[in-house]
């Protein structure tokens, strides 16, 4: 095949979502690793997408964010990029997307990866950019990994502002629980998710001037069903534990570990924690997440830029 010389495809990687109702036992069991889920285990799953209304709209979110970054690029290099989004759980897949880049029209001579997650884990981000490689490796082709982005001050600014935002109704004190979804506590060892998350909570409390432990902690959310211990505290116990200190009137949670409203922010937060909050006699709130933010996006696009090799 001849390549267009200079011409880059960006593989942009997302979770993925059922597109529909019948879709939710696929990709529930590839989750699970072509394992099915227990009936039971599917009920649950169905149950929380028919509480938000029969599907996640994480979808259309991350259409939005793919379509911002692409429009960016265009913008800043017009004709260079050709952007593809790949799915871990849901078609496209990661291996589709690379695929159709590499057999566009004129093809492309390498590839940036970027995961539309700021934190890095090697469960995560990690699993996803090994697939991209593998992938373009097929068809002779590099590709630069975008490993994390949480420090991006475009993103800081925006998690400081959507704090402020929320927590200016809320009576006072009110404490702010930074989270993102848990992992198996087994994958954790030497992993430098849990610190990155711990200095993006940290530096956007300190720019707020939030006090440790009563202005501000940390916590985890949306931990899988399985009989392995996986990293805690969960947002429900820290609600709990608030509750019974007497130390505070109001509960403000910040997602920064998710980009987009989908199915752990819409119900594990907005439906299951507010329940527990309100239980417990808590005002509750979350900020605003990132969804399809144009500083943000703009700031990745500029990003796949300058790890692409493209003059500017």
């Amino acid at each position: 095949m001849t390549r267009s010389p200079g011409r880059v495809g960006v593989v942009i990687m997302a979770y993925g979502t059922p597109a529909t109702p019948d879709d939710v036992e696929g990709y529930y069991t590839h989750i699970r690793r072509g394992r099915p889920p227990s009936p039971e285990q599917l009920a649950d799953l169905v149950g929380r997408y028919e509480a938000l209304g029969g599907s996640s709209t994480l979808a259309a979110r991350t259409a939005s964010q793919v379509a911002a970054i692409t429009a960016a690029l265009e913008e800043m290099a017009p004709g260079t990029f050709r952007v593809a989004l790949g799915q871990k759980h849901a078609a496209p897949f990661i291996e589709d997307a690379v695929a159709s880049l590499a057999n566009s029209e004129g093809g492309v001579d390498r590839l940036v990866g970027l995961v539309l997650a700021p934190h890095f884990s090697g469960a995560s981000i990690g699993e996803y950019q090994a697939r991209a490689t593998e992938a373009a490796a097929a068809f002779e082709l590099g590709l630069t990994a975008i490993e994390r982005w949480h420090d991006l001050p475009e993103y800081r600014a925006f998690l400081v502002a959507a704090v402020k935002d929320a927590l200016a109704p809320m009576p006072d004190p009110t404490k702010v629980v930074f989270t993102a979804h848990s992992l198996p506590e087994r994958v954790l060892a030497g992993d430098p998710y849990p610190d990155e998350l711990w200095a993006s909570a940290e530096a956007v409390a300190l720019e707020i001037g939030l006090d440790r432990w009563a202005g501000w902690s940390q916590a985890w959310q949306s931990a899988g069903a399985t009989p392995e211990p996986w990293r805690g505290p969960d947002i429900l116990a820290v609600i709990d534990d608030l509750a019974g200190t007497g130390r505070a009137k109001g509960l403000l949670v910040c997602p920064q570990g998710f980009v987009s409203d989908h199915l752990e922010v819409a119900y594990d937060l907005d439906i299951q924690a507010s329940a527990r909050a309100v239980e417990a006699g808590l005002a509750f709130a979350r900020t605003r997440v990132l969804n399809d933010d144009p500083e943000v996006m703009g700031a990745l696009a500029r990003l796949v830029l300058a790890r692409s090799g493209v003059a500017r």
